[in-house]
């Protein structure tokens, strides 16, 4: 889910004047309180002289298409037509997507190129300039990936050694369970 958070902070321009501003930024985030935590970590990194998170709000966006080619964010208005077979009419569902580009023209290639695969007809309606200033998405593609831990293994061999030595797990070897409920009938029947 995505958070519009608007964040207040001074700043001293050219003119040795005070200049404060109140933006938005957009935060993946769970809950309203994860919002403002990651909103507090994040703005700590680039505003050091302090700030204050003024509002937090749900962002209406069903889908965010970040471009590596744009340095503004436009709010685009996307109208899918669906057809109710039933009664003979077309619906329209609206939804709202953010849209990175240079200008309108340039988002409203993004958009179509992106919905280009879609089967129901759309439309695009509005195309507007948003004031958000960034975004911060949840998964950035740089965290590790968390490995499992595999479970061990242990064989009938293994619980012969020694008492004082644990049992040894064989990583390679995996043991089907209709092979091992076969081997346990065959020990109880001996």
């Amino acid at each position: 889910m995505w958070f519009e958070v608007k964040v207040k902070y001074s700043k001293i321009d050219d003119n040795e004047k005070v200049k404060t501003f109140n933006q938005p930024y957009l935060f993946d985030a769970l809950t309203f309180t994860e919002a403002e935590a990651r909103a507090t970590e994040e703005m700590a990194k680039y505003l050091s002289e302090g700030f204050k998170i003024t509002n937090i709000k749900v962002a209406n966006f069903s889908e965010i298409f970040p471009s590596e080619h744009g340095d503004r964010w436009f709010k685009c208005k996307v109208s899918l037509v669906t057809l109710d077979e039933d009664k003979g009419l077309e619906r329209r569902t609206n939804t709202y997507v953010l849209v990175q580009a240079n200008d309108v023209k340039d988002a409203y290639e993004y958009l179509l190129d992106q919905f280009s695969d879609t089967v129901s007809d759309f439309s695009i309606p509005s195309i507007t300039e948003s004031p958000i200033i960034d975004i911060f998405p949840f998964f950035d593609g740089e965290e590790p990936i968390e490995t499992i831990a595999q479970p061990k293994v242990y064989t009938e061999s293994s619980f012969e050694e020694d008492e004082e030595e644990a049992p040894v797990a064989l990583d390679d070897e995996i043991i089907n369970e209709e092979e091992v409920i076969e081997d346990s009938e065959d020990i109880i029947e001996d």
